[in-house]
């Protein structure tokens, strides 16, 4: 019953061609064994059934190739098939799957961690523990920061995702469909109004005087363990936080002994412009959460932070079975091989210009867009009703709907569901990024 997969990587045809409707009649079949087998709540965007992946382009059971403007939620930031990653994996698959590193280590692991003590925001001493999944190492980071502070209370933002264990759902903001029926949750987790400049008007240092406040006289200082924020908003809306306020919150956490722990998990490994968002402005947080775009696809994930911080935790505190399995440490150095080689960050702000530049054109054609965000490559709109902030999630879901039946794949995002969101691969060609935003311009004029 499995499909035969085609070769993958870059050297598939980097076109958009579309043969059959979507999803085409073999997708629909499988979908069909899909129904009958996968539980209901694992939801599907786009029920197209891939085969090949490689570039900027998937291609589907039916022989369709969709130009990709999700890589995956960020995960694919080097292309489905990289050629490091590929050979890395390979090489690693052949010498062992897997021992556990708490029993018996392995090199691959250790040179992770040494890497992510490079690349990750400031230059003090560092260390890492990895795990499977961008929730684990939020809850991870959580745990350290309680156990290096010997406080319990914790704050997150509005608008904010970090995942889907007990603890992160309490963290996370929106109810459906990430924590609905899904109670009681964790406590001690505390929630501070984040800067959204079209929503709130506010400059950085403001809005942060106001999360300030809030924190001051819900939680206080001496009960807070850490503040958790992703610096860019990833399914939150991809808003981007006005100038200074992340700042201000480090200076505060700075003077109150409080650890500023930055989720960089959508917006990590290049995909903002800088190997992580934190560097735009320049701050340094205590702890950095990382997964989605490390390792090229497998998964992985990593918390890093101040050596003295990441010791505090006492030996067998910190780990799991499948933690920093090798495979997937091979395939994040070559990952990151690409990211260096190609200058993946650089290419990023590229695709900014780019998108940018089409989005804006959009806008301008088109009042229901209320603002053009983002940075790097990742990059949104928001919809609302003309001339007001009202919502508008049925125009982007129908946007969505038309570049999805025209071979575009693309998704939305928000409190609201009205943010329409790109996230393509850091390796994908101006041609293609063109090609996909003539069909996205298409859509709000055919969905009008």
């Amino acid at each position: 019953m499995n499909s035969t997969p085609s070769a993958g990587g870059p050297s598939l045809p980097q076109v958009r061609r579309l043969v059959t409707e979507i999803p085409g009649p073999l997708s629909l079949k499988h979908l069909e064994r899909k129904k009958s087998f996968v539980a209901d709540g694992v939801g599907t965007a786009l029920p197209v059934f891939v085969t090949a992946a490689g570039g900027g382009v998937l291609v589907d059971v039916d022989g369709n190739s969709l130009i990709d403007l999700g890589s995956g939620i960020a995960v694919t930031s080097v292309g489905n098939a990289a050629p490091a990653v590929v050979r890395n994996v390979h090489a690693q698959v052949d010498a062992f799957t897997h021992t556990c590193f708490m029993v018996t280590p392995y090199e691959g692991y250790v040179d992770v961690c040494e890497a992510l003590a490079r690349l990750t925001p400031g230059e003090h001493a560092k260390k890492s523990a990895l795990f499977n999944s961008g929730a684990e190492a939020v809850e991870n980071a959580v745990k350290i920061a309680r156990v290096a502070t010997g406080k319990d209370a914790v704050v997150v933002f509005d608008h904010a995702y970090h995942g889907r264990t007990n603890l992160t759902m309490a963290m996370t903001a929106k109810n459906m469909p990430y924590k609905h029926g899904f109670g009681p949750f964790a406590g001690e987790v505390y929630r501070a109004p984040v800067s959204y400049p079209l929503r709130d008007g506010l400059s950085g240092p403001e809005a942060a005087a106001r999360a300030i406040d809030v924190i001051d006289k819900q939680v206080g200082a001496t009960n807070l363990a850490c503040v958790v924020i992703e610096p860019v908003l990833g399914e939150g809306g991809f808003v981007v936080p006005a100038p200074g306020f992340l700042p201000a919150l480090r200076e505060w956490c700075t003077a109150h002994d409080v650890l500023l722990v930055a989720d960089e998990i959508q917006s990590g490994f290049c995909r903002t412009g800088d190997w992580f968002a934190c560097d735009d402005e320049g701050v340094v947080p205590d702890l950095v959460t990382s997964a989605k775009g490390i390792a090229g696809g497998l998964p992985l994930a990593a918390v890093t932070g101040r050596a003295e911080l990441m010791d505090a935790v006492h030996a067998g505190g910190l780990g799991g079975t499948y933690g920093g399995n090798p495979i997937a440490c091979a395939a994040a150095l070559g990952a990151i091989e690409e990211m260096e080689r190609g200058d993946l960050a650089t290419r990023a702000r590229e695709i900014e210009a780019l998108v940018r530049r089409r989005l804006e054109a959009l806008a301008a054609d088109h009042p229901v867009v209320a603002e053009v965000r983002g940075r790097g490559a990742m990059m949104a709109i928001e919809l609302c009703e003309p001339g007001t902030t009202t919502p508008d999630a049925a125009r982007a879901a129908a946007a969505s709907a038309y570049c999805h039946a025209h071979g575009v794949v693309t998704l939305t995002c928000g409190t609201w569901g009205n943010v329409f969101r790109f996230l393509p691969p850091l390796t994908i060609s101006d041609e293609l990024l063109e090609e996909a935003f003539d069909v996205v311009a298409e859509a709000f004029a055919a969905t009008a």
